[in-house]
């Protein structure tokens, strides 16, 4: 018990199993384990641009990547038109959107090390171009998915999502990279102290390179799986995912300092604002008040997780 109250990823799973109980007390318990499966289902999204922002934020202060949405929307785009309905390009379809991932992340840390533009910019400045080049090739374009991967991404067992699974299973492997791998403790320390990172002779140039293209890769996985779900591309898929990869690192116990991140609490932190948006519609709440509550109820619960470090 000691042990798990240490951790600082619970704050965000009491926070979503209290909110889920507070949709339920209002519905008097009806609709539970339908929420329960939405919430994972959506969750799933929110976790696989999670994983990349974290080891991004993990490189220390300043670093983020906010080029996520328009990468989303540009691996979608190209990958439903790559595809074309045909379930025998869907391997090429994924292949299509991890590759325009990879080619944007090359992109960004080309802008970050060569013009020495700080990440935020670097990567705003990029998400603007790929936007607009999502707008060009995708404009009028609205192809549906092959059927397999319209069923993948949207079949269930006994209620729980098939595509959560596979997250799942793909987050314990990000888990066994940030902690048991060298690559993992590479990340981690340039975090904790760039300098000394580089003294004790950390590829701090080729650890940075690998982790912004691999954010992006993620991004361009995320848009090949989202408009599988949705029923195909469109020009503002990737809208809501870039505060909400933010949020998931900051909320799941993750410091925004950097050096030091666990990838448990993206999940309860995805579970967490989903339902807290589910809560509020349930409640009937205007869409001012949702964003309000939400605000503060995150702000509530990051205030909690940090207090907890602090003690330990």
């Amino acid at each position: 018990m000691r042990w798990l109250l240490s951790r600082p990823w619970l704050w965000a799973y009491v926070a979503a199993i209290a909110v889920w109980g507070a949709t339920l007390a209002f519905t008097g318990g009806r609709g539970g384990a339908e929420v329960m499966t939405a919430a994972f289902t959506f969750a799933t999204f929110y976790v696989i641009v999670g994983l990349g922002q974290m080891f991004v934020v993990t490189l220390g202060p300043g670093n983020v990547d906010l080029s996520i949405p328009a990468t989303i929307t540009l691996a979608g785009a190209i990958a439903t038109k790559v595809m074309d309905t045909q379930n025998s390009m869907i391997l090429a379809g994924l292949l299509v959107a991890i590759a325009c991932g990879v080619a944007v992340g090359c992109f960004n840390y080309a802008l970050i090390i060569l013009l020495r533009i700080p990440p935020i910019i670097a990567t705003l400045s990029s998400s603007f171009l790929v936007q607009s080049t999502a707008i060009a090739y995708g404009r009028g374009i609205r192809i549906k998915p092959p059927s397999l991967l319209a069923d993948f991404t949207t079949a269930q067992i006994h209620g729980v999502p098939v595509l959560a699974v596979s997250i799942i299973v793909l987050s314990a492997l990000m888990a066994v990279v940030l902690n048991r791998t060298v690559y993992g403790r590479f990340v981690t320390a340039i975090g904790q102290n760039l300098r000394a990172a580089r003294l004790a002779g950390v590829p701090v140039g080729g650890i940075r390179f690998a982790t912004y293209v691999m954010c992006a890769a993620f991004a361009g996985l995320c848009g090949y799986l989202l408009s599988g779900f949705s029923g195909g591309a469109s020009l503002s898929m990737g809208e809501e995912y870039l505060l909400t990869s933010i949020a998931l690192v900051v909320i799941g116990g993750s410091s925004v300092a950097g050096g030091f991140s666990n990838v448990p609490g993206l999940w309860g932190a995805a579970l967490f604002l989903f339902l807290v948006v589910t809560m509020l519609n349930t409640y009937g709440a205007g869409a001012g008040l949702r964003y309000m509550a939400t605000g503060l109820i995150i702000i509530a619960v990051i205030v909690a997780a940090s207090g907890k470090r602090a003690v330990r």
